[in-house]
């Protein structure tokens, strides 16, 4: 199957004031897609609008929480009210955690669930007829860490495990319907200055940049692999060739993986910075 042309669409990005859902927003909005920007920081919100209308002036903003009931449906309905219909859907919004399970509050796993599972349930749930009268598309961001469990960062392995299961539903109950479900596991990406991640007492902790690390991946080149999955109405991309290798050798050779791990642990806890 050769592009689709996404001149035209409409299309809501989660946690999209910064980072990868501010890319997407931009890549998307060269390819000439009316934008709905999301967050929960009105201030980002801007400076992501004023960013976006450099290519052009169709976008607006929508600030709320869409882990809370009900701001989902607002956010959906608002973009649809504004723009008349919704083409695409993308749930990028999500946290990470650090800490082992045996020292983490419990607490951590529902601040990251209602992060990185229910903000993307929520809207997806009022998205699907809208999507269902324009044969749009669902895209769900992902990570290699959703993968297969690794130390230090359980909550969010599992969360984003849960996406892949949601995703795989959709495509089989809207198959009839041709809505387009993406799901793309990202690679570790640069990050923006004070991007957060949720210690294991709940805490918020502040991640170094990974500028110049190796195997860093670009938020420009993630949109772009974005845009692509939305383009070619494909299912799953899998980013980086470590995360390609990943992905072939967890499904045929889980212990050996395990055994990679158990001999890499310092590596991990590295990456985790």
């Amino acid at each position: 199957m050769g592009r689709v042309s996404l001149s035209g669409k409409v299309a809501v990005i989660t946690g999209s004031s910064r980072g990868i859902g501010k890319a997407i927003a931009i890549d998307l909005a060269k390819q000439g897609v009316s934008i709905v920007l999301n967050g929960r920081n009105q201030e980002r919100l801007n400076e992501a609008k004023l960013a976006v209308e450099k290519i052009h002036t169709k976008v607006i903003t929508v600030c709320c929480d869409i882990s809370e009931k009900g701001a989902g449906k607002n956010l959906i309905k608002t973009a649809v009210d504004h723009f008349g219909k919704l083409d695409i859907l993308v749930n990028n919004v999500g946290v990470s955690n650090r800490g082992n399970v045996g020292e983490v509050d419990p607490e951590v796993f529902e601040k990251v669930f209602a992060s990185n599972l229910f903000s993307a349930v929520n809207p997806t749930i009022t998205a699907i007829p809208e999507l269902r009268k324009t044969k749009g598309s669902i895209v769900f961001i992902s990570s290699l860490a959703g993968i297969r469990g690794i130390p230090g960062m359980s909550a969010y392995c599992s969360s984003k495990m849960a996406l892949r299961a949601v995703a795989e539903s959709i495509r089989l109950e809207e198959k009839a319907n041709n809505i387009h479900v993406g799901l793309v596991f990202v690679g570790i990406t640069q990050i923006e200055h004070n991007k957060e991640a949720i210690s294991a007492d709940g805490s918020m902790q502040i991640l170094e940049k990974r500028d110049g690390k190796k195997g860093v991946q670009s938020m420009e080149y993630v949109a772009g692999v974005v845009t692509k999955n939305i383009q070619k109405r494909k299912f799953i991309y899998t980013l980086t060739g470590i995360g390609k290798l990943n992905s072939f050798m967890q499904a045929r050779f889980p212990m050996l993986v395990e055994k990679i791990i158990l001999k890499n642990l310092h590596k991990f806890e590295e990456r985790r910075q």
